[in-house]
């Protein structure tokens, strides 16, 4: 059994790096303050770009982003495990990867992720997204060795594909971290739902930071950081301010909703229909 504090932070982000930083880093020496042990950043922790030439101006390969390398010194000086949930990363011909990455208590990168489901879609109220066509869309399902257990990595629209939530559970991970710029129209619809669904299904524990408010660029996002037990409950839920939330995690409690409803061991190979 381990036991450990982990901390989610809400965040709004703006366009400019140098300015997100300087709020990453009061919060998240905030949480080390208050005794956390695993401190978790939203989606697009390091920017939310103006428009696409602002993107592509703006975005660094990994190896040059300042915020990459601040977040590691800061892991290393606060000895902790520290999630950047997301980082607007180069990739290749001219377009980006939304990458997770994991630094360990030394500051080094425990592991990395590129979101696999990219968001293009067309919502009812006039909002657009269309990740594809800006995004480089990820290929490998990624767990991440930390001290307290095995963490399994997904980004925001990730969250909609359970399969890929399944197949992290049946490779053993403990936890599942779900970092998030969820539009408010469809965190308000389905945002809990869905991640207490993936948190029963898998009896994972979810971690899910996310940003809130109205951002540099018009965009509005839900908020509602939340921390789920493996038994689907919410231990912890943000609302809507820019804040930080608490949980203190009990790994044990995976084993015993795993043992009460083992529905990982049940799944059974089936045709599609006809």
């Amino acid at each position: 059994m381990s036991e450990f504090r982990v901390a989610c932070l809400q965040t709004c982000t703006g366009t400019t790096p140098e300015e997100n930083l300087t709020t990453l880093t009061s919060r998240i020496n905030e949480a080390a303050r208050e005794g956390a042990d695993f401190i978790l950043t939203p989606e697009t922790c390091n920017f939310m770009p103006l428009n696409k030439d602002a993107r592509r101006a703006t975005m660094r390969e990994e190896s040059e982003d300042p915020i990459v390398a601040a977040l590691a010194e800061l892991a290393a000086e606060l000895e902790i495990t520290l999630l950047a949930g997301s980082v607007i990363l180069a990739g290749q011909d001219g377009k980006s990867v939304n990458r997770s990455l994991c630094f360990n208590a030394q500051g080094e990168i425990a592991a990395r992720y590129d979101k696999i489901h990219l968001f293009d879609v067309a919502l009812d109220n006039g909002e657009r997204h269309s990740e594809s066509a800006h995004y480089e869309a990820g290929k490998q399902a990624v767990i991440a060795d930390l001290p307290f257990g095995k963490l399994g990595m997904t980004v925001c629209y990730d969250v909609r594909f359970p399969a890929l939530y399944r197949s992290l559970a049946a490779h053993d991970a403990d936890f599942v971290s779900v970092p998030a710029a969820f539009t408010q129209m469809t965190g308000a619809a389905h945002w809990h739902v869905l991640l207490r669904a993936r948190a029963i299904e898998t009896g994972c524990f979810i971690f899910a930071p996310a940003q809130s408010g109205t951002h540099e660029n018009g965009r509005k996002t839900y908020g509602h950081s939340l921390i789920i037990s493996p038994w689907g409950d919410v231990l912890a839920d943000a609302g809507l301010e820019t804040h930080i939330i608490y949980a203190d995690i009990i790994t044990q409690q995976v084993d015993m909703a795993r043992r009460q409803i083992p529905a990982l061991q049940h799944g059974r190979p089936f045709e599609p229909p006809a």
